[in-house]
């Protein structure tokens, strides 16, 4: 479905972002990926899947590195058809108790990256008349959660931005959309489950299901394959007429 396009995937190297990148590729798509560390791995695992794939190891609270990174994908692949933010942190405190260095870190790479990548993609999506930016919100970006002001306001930020954004493109070929998980068994929740344990005095398991009892009616995760899967249906031309929306894969939580 989607061969000879190319898809840009922040926060690609592992979890939630590698796992839309793959499903994306599965569809024929062309992968940039980003993230920290060694790209080697997740590369490989895109490469087997039948199509090309780079690496920028742009820093997502960088302007001008996400701006290098965009000019990249254009040069290896032409333009970006398949934007997908993902780049995202996390850290959990009361407001005044949060570090201002983690709000501001938190701001700049959950919220203005997408900000970055998105108007620089825009203009060539535009011009060929057909896009598909993907935002990755939260449950967070529907409803709110104690001690996680900054990642709870980007998230809302990202809604807003997908519905402005939305509205902007909504005569032409582009859609943008977002995508608000709720809890997905990541690096980042793991350390929210271990944290919890040690802090409670409580197993592993028992603080997962502490965890999931609290906000997800389905008592289970959802995975990172359901996400990609997802993805795949809003780049599908029965997705054409999905706009701005924010689509809730969160087991029922905020249905509550």
């Amino acid at each position: 479905m989607l061969k000879g396009k190319t898809a840009l995937v922040t926060g690609s190297t592992s979890g939630i972002g590698l796992a839309v990148a793959k499903s994306l590729a599965q569809q024929g798509a062309n992968i940039v990926l980003n993230g920290f560390g060694d790209a080697s791995a997740p590369r490989a695992e895109v490469e087997a899947l039948g199509v090309r794939a780079e690496y920028h190891g742009a820093d997502m609270s960088k302007p001008e590195q996400i701006e290098d990174m965009m000019k990249f994908a254009a040069s290896k692949f032409g333009r970006v058809d398949i934007l997908v933010n993902n780049a995202g942190i996390q850290h959990v405190a009361k407001v005044e108790d949060f570090p201002t260095e983690r709000w501001d870190a938190i701001i700049a790479i959950n919220l203005s990256s997408a900000f970055h990548t998105t108007r620089l993609a825009i203009p060539a999506m535009r011009e060929a008349n057909w896009g598909r930016v993907i935002n990755i919100a939260s449950a967070h970006g529907l409803v709110a959660s104690a001690q996680k002001s900054a990642y709870v306001a980007a998230k809302h930020g990202v809604v807003g931005l997908t519905k402005a954004v939305a509205l902007e493109t909504a005569t032409t070929g582009v859609t943008v959309n977002a995508i608000c998980p709720g809890w997905v068994l990541t690096a980042l929740v793991q350390k929210q489950i271990d944290d919890r344990a040690a802090r409670e005095g409580i197993t592993a398991a028992q603080a997962q299901n502490d965890l999931l009892g609290e906000k997800q009616p389905s008592l289970q995760f959802t995975t990172v394959e359901q996400l990609g899967g997802l993805a795949v249906f809003l780049c599908s031309p029965a997705a054409d007429q999905v706009r701005g929306v924010a689509w809730a894969m969160d087991g029922g939580w905020t249905a509550q």
